[in-house]
């Protein structure tokens, strides 16, 4: 019990096992369903290198608002640059090739730009989300444009502020640009619709995915009913993966995390980098030998009882 109760109160190991077991979720569900070897092999790869980039020092990730800042710029960048000169499939350009695999930026970095955005909202910060609205229309992507507005409405009825209405208004007119253009590309086999698909295969195939799927909100969940002071990056948190789950069911769009392909693994285990370290219920006096929120609590221990 208190092995469980130190997991909850810390919402980037909470969101650690939840990426594990969804990852192993998705790859029950390929290996019922029959897909091809490397599938698994892919996204497990890429499960450990979001943990590697994850486990990187503290002080690395916490150095400061202008290193945030410089991030946040960077990224988005990245997305812009994908839009102009990414690869592109029936008129839209989404993706980058790496050594033979087709990689999504947009699902890599957009959901740590979001759930940082709701912790530092800076004049830049404010830039690099209205860069990235542009880049999701220009490519065009309609499920990361969505995220993108649901998220910012979201922030802006949990905590309003001119850099979160900028940057609302932008999202809501990158949506609208890429409901205009028809969105036409065909679903891609143990990628795209598998939350039908998969009940299609087996109800064990079908049950994994709903499962893994809904394993991704449970740090948002938790760390709302635990922890009032953060709610808005909970939230910010939520509603990035219930829009990436919702798009899946709605479009062609990728499976986040259950689906074959490593770029929303590794864009949901870097959007654990912005949750706090330590939730507020356990930020207290008692939890003060530990570290709290703001300081670098060690979780070694945690971790060997773990493995």
């Amino acid at each position: 019990m208190n092995i469980l109760d130190a997991t909850i109160s810390r919402p980037r190991i909470l969101g650690i096992l939840c990426a594990i077991s969804a990852v192993l979720l998705g790859i029950a569900y390929m290996a019922i369903a029959g897909a091809p070897m490397r599938y698994p092999g892919v996204n497990v790869g890429a499960l450990c290198i979001g943990l590697a980039i994850l486990a990187l020092p503290d002080f690395i990730i916490a150095a400061g608002q202008r290193w945030t800042d410089g991030a946040n710029i960077a990224m988005a960048g990245a997305l812009l640059v994908t839009a102009l000169l990414g690869v592109e499939v029936d008129g839209a350009a989404r993706w980058v090739f790496l050594g033979g695999l087709a990689i999504q930026p947009s699902l890599i970095l957009m959901p740590v730009m979001l759930v940082a955005f709701s912790r530092n909202r800076s004049v830049l910060a404010t830039t690099s989300i209205v860069t990235a609205a542009v880049a999701m229309a220009l490519q065009p992507d309609r499920a990361m444009a969505g995220m993108l507005t649901l998220c910012l409405g979201a922030l802006a009825v949990m905590r309003p502020d001119r850099h979160v209405g900028v940057a609302l208004a932008a999202s809501v007119t990158s949506f609208a640009a890429t409901l205009v253009r028809a969105d036409t590309l065909p679903a891609v086999p143990f990628v795209d619709q598998i939350l039908y698909s998969s009940f299609n295969v087996h109800a064990v195939a079908g049950l994994a995915v709903l499962c893994g799927m809904a394993l991704l909100l449970v740090p948002a969940i938790i760390g709302w009913n635990r922890d009032g002071t953060d709610r808005t990056i909970y939230v910010a948190f939520g509603a990035v993966w219930f829009a990436a789950i919702l798009a899946a069911a709605l479009g062609n769009y990728p499976t986040p995390v259950v689906g074959y392909g490593g770029s929303a693994i590794i864009g949901y285990v870097l959007s654990l980098l912005a949750l706090p370290r330590l939730s507020d219920a356990h930020a207290g006096p008692a939890g003060s030998s530990c570290g709290t929120m703001n300081g670098p609590p060690s979780n070694t221990h945690l971790f060997i009882a773990l493995g």
